[in-house]
Order: C-alpha cells, then structure tokens, then sequence
C-alpha cells in the first residue's frame, strides 16, 4: 500500500498525531511543514501521491498551495483539514480540483477512509460538511428537476460511488450509454466537465436523489 504523502500542519501536535497515525497504518509519509511554503515546496521535490494540507497555515494556506499544484499540473492529490464549514471555502475547494475535505476534529477517524477513496480517484467530504451545507441550503435543487428518470437513477447511484462500469451494469446498459447521460446530466446542472464533479454534486445532495 505504500502510498507517498506529505503533511502540513501548524499544530505540532495535530501534525505529529496524523503522521504517526498514519505511519502506524502502513502509509510512507515522505515529509512534513509546519507552513504553507515548506508545504508546497516539499510538493514540488517530493512529488507524493498525497497532500493532506491545513488550511489556515502562515504564509500560505492549504488552498493556496491547491491553486498553485493545479496552475502547475501537479499530479499531487490535495486532501484539507480544517475547522471551517464555510461554504465559501468548500466552493474554493472544489475549484482547484481538491480531493478531500475533512473536518479537523474527524481527522484521525476519517483520514484512512478519504485516503483511500482518494486514491479511487473519489472525492471525499466529510458527512458533517456535507450535512452542514445541505441544512445551509436545505432544499432539493431546482435543477434535478431537469433530469429525465434515467438520468436521476445514474446520479443517485454515483452517489453511492459506483464507477460508470457499475452504474451500466446495474442499469443494464453499456458504459458508453452512461458516459453519454453524464454529460448530459453534467450539462443541465451546469457542472463543469472535471471527472469529479458529478460525484462531489451528487454526494452534497444525496438526500434529495
């Protein structure tokens, strides 16, 4: 399993917890900061699979250092740990191509778990900030309205994460049939074309499918 990952942190203690934890779990930490340039430039030497970031870290936050391995086609996938449920910083998030939001204080039982949806190439959000934006917003989205039911069974099952393989399969249809319903689906919720976009939509509004 030995998947490369980089932390950064500004709590020595948080810091130390998640590495040692994760060490325990059999994942090679390659580094770890205690600030955001540190961070970002173990990234780029480094190049891990991984970057489980803080958001808030002094001279660069963990979404700033996400915004510049986005603009440099960084391969690194970033997960943040954060206190903030804002949505703001969720929409940010979602924008550079972040891969895991996790609450701070469910790093430790929900890191191994992100990490491997992660590396699934799934995204993966905390319940809680899912659950947290959706009571923010608490109605069902006028745009699912737009979808035929086909379309409102593929999105209800990549809720649940199944690939497009699994999706045609339990639909029993072929896999080119379900790519063709995504754009489409992808079209009418005018979600951009990025392969996680779909299932980080369809995860913040779980109950509604």
């Amino acid at each position: 399993m030995n998947t490369s990952i980089v932390i950064a942190d500004d709590h020595p203690l948080m810091l130390r917890g998640l590495t040692d934890f994760l060490t325990s779990k059999g994942f090679n930490i390659v580094g770890s900061a205690q600030d955001g340039n540190a961070a970002y430039n173990l990234i780029v030497k480094l190049n891990p699979e991984i970057a489980i970031l803080d958001i808030r870290m002094p001279y660069r936050t963990g979404l700033e250092i996400a915004e510049e391995c986005k603009k440099n086609n960084l391969s690194t996938k970033v997960i943040l740990i954060t206190f903030d449920k804002e949505e703001e910083l969720f929409d940010k998030a979602k924008e550079f191509n972040i891969y895991g939001y996790i609450l701070k204080e469910f790093a430790v039982e929900e890191i191994e778990t992100c990490i491997k949806s992660v590396l699934n190439n799934k995204p993966y959000f905390s319940d809680e900030i899912a659950s947290y934006l959706n009571q923010n917003s608490n109605h069902k989205p006028d745009k699912l309205q737009l979808l035929t039911k086909t379309e409102l069974k593929i999105i209800k099952l990549i809720s649940e994460n199944k690939t497009s393989s699994e999706v045609a399969e339990d639909l029993s249809i072929s896999v080119r049939t379900v790519d063709k319903h995504r754009s489409h689906i992808l079209a009418k919720l005018e979600l951009d074309n990025k392969p996680s976009s779909l299932s980080i939509w369809a995860n913040l509004n779980k109950e509604f499918l």
